[in-house]
């Protein structure tokens, strides 16, 4: 390509430039949710950092085909193959099947997906799909000697591996070595503390809801295997971009590595990216901790997700990023700011191309360097405030919003509808909207929502936001 791409690669641990397998064409895979519960709003900043990668890269020229799996079985509780499925935990929990439980917070997880502006994945793949092709690399792996059968689960064999740890230094390694030591769940049927399951059989646990028939006996996949067989079943057999959160690193996407080219019998993904946590006054933010802040939550809360992607984008993917709704009333306002001035440009004349050119290469030249994208809007700001007329700054509010995706046309789209409704009409919305408040502060909700309904009779949507009542005509 003409504009070289840079990001980085937690692989070599620095910031590679990035050339693909196939010149123009990029393969990405993204690690996707275990739909056992919700997905809070630090998981939905990993994928915004993703679909952000994604569209930078189509930005700057490349193809881009990203596969994302869907975890509905063989997660367990701990990444140390103990304790009980996360898709029966969550069954037990709602007492549904496993299948409901997956398809509710698959739908729940893609509605809180695409509110924050992602990109649907070209291909989305369950694990449970994809039983004949694991089934298959177990079978390999044992006659290759990578894996071992022991009371009655198939094991991968780590001591196989010149170098098991792939993504640590020394100290690292050293570290992570002796936290596996001082593991204090042994699997009494591993020859290493570093093995882990490829296949798991009733011998694990008798009441697992998903089970298939297996050469080992009936059972089940374990975790990681998933990921190697549904990329290289849509992506080939040398992935271009793995994508994850930094908690994948380890063993998540170590072990991905050891089955993946123990398997393939060469290099499998060239790049690694990883995307830092979002933390909250107590620290990581986790389902394990209560009640689960997502995007639904913030909607429900009258946030607009798109701000939350705003708030997301100033800040780099792999430093972790502190949240608070303080903070994100500030973004409110900011983002506020952004759409007003957007909605003030008027689209007279004609773009001026130079110009536009010269701030499309510095946004690209943003997005190109390790994913820059508090450099990016600070570029649009840049142009907003340039000495060209409104139909260029237009046409690059909308070329930036192809990797941004903040909808800011559409939003000053709507700005604009408000202020230039009839007179008569504002005068009319305002008084309802105050008699609304009035019902609502008198709890007479019948009449309060009454007047919601004669509204939108008359083409006005109203809305409940942290920032009060707001209306648009549809």
């Amino acid at each position: 390509m003409s504009n070289s791409f840079r990001f980085y690669n937690s692989l070599t641990r620095k910031v590679d430039e990035f050339v693909p397998n196939e010149e123009g064409k990029v393969s990405m895979y993204t690690c996707g949710p275990t739909v056992y519960h919700y997905a809070h709003i630090g998981n939905i900043r990993t994928y915004i950092m993703q679909d952000v990668l994604v569209k930078a890269l189509e930005y700057a020229g490349y193809d881009v085909k990203r596969v994302m799996n869907i975890t509905d079985v063989g997660h367990l509780s701990s990444d140390a193959d103990t304790g009980e499925d996360k898709m029966l935990a969550g069954a037990k929990r709602e007492h549904k099947s496993v299948m409901e439980i997956a398809r509710f917070y698959t739908d729940a997880f893609f509605k809180d997906f695409a509110a924050v502006g992602n990109k649907k994945p070209d291909v989305i793949e369950p694990a449970t799909n994809c039983i004949p092709e694991f089934i298959h690399m177990v079978q390999v792996l044992l006659e290759k000697g990578y894996a071992y059968q022991a009371g009655g689960n198939v094991y991968f064999d780590t001591s196989k591996l010149d170098d098991y740890y792939v993504f640590s230094s020394a100290i690292e390694k050293e570290e992570l070595q002796i936290g596996v030591r001082d593991d204090v769940e042994e699997d009494s049927n591993k020859r290493n503390k570093t093995d882990f399951v490829l296949w798991f059989t009733k011998s694990k646990f008798e009441d697992q809801a998903l089970k298939w028939d297996s050469p080992w006996g009936v059972g089940y996949p374990g975790w990681h295997i998933e990921c190697s067989c549904i990329s290289m079943k849509h992506l080939g057999e040398r992935l271009d971009i793995h994508c994850g959160g930094v908690d994948n690193m380890f063993p998540h996407h170590t072990n991905e590595i050891a089955q993946s080219e123990s398997y393939l019998g060469h290099k499998w993904c060239n790049y690694w990216f990883h995307s830092n946590h979002l933390n909250d006054r107590a620290g990581k933010m986790s389902k394990s901790k209560g009640a689960v802040l997502t995007v639904s939550v913030l909607q429900e809360k009258g946030y607009d997700p798109l701000v939350y992607r705003f708030f997301c984008l100033q800040s780099h993917y792999r430093k972790p990023l502190e949240f608070s709704f303080d903070v994100l009333d500030s973004n409110v306002g900011t983002f506020n700011k952004l759409v007003k001035r957007v909605a003030e440009l008027k689209a007279d004349g004609a773009v001026d191309e130079k110009v536009k050119k010269e701030f499309e290469d510095k946004f690209r030249a943003a997005i190109s360097d390790d994913l820059n994208t508090s450099m990016a809007i600070t570029v649009l700001y840049d142009a907003l405030k340039a000495d060209t007329n409104d139909a260029t700054k237009l046409a690059l509010v909308e070329s930036f919003d192809k990797v941004l995706s903040l909808d800011l046309i559409g939003h000053a789209t709507s700005l604009s509808e408000e202020t230039e409704v009839d007179p008569e009409l504002l005068e009319y919305i305002n008084q309802q909207i105050e008699k609304r408040a009035e019902a609502k502060k008198a709890k007479d909700f019948a009449t309060a929502d009454a007047i919601r309904n004669e509204l939108l009779s008359r083409g006005v949507e109203i809305k409940d936001t942290r920032e009060g009542v707001k209306w648009q005509l549809v």
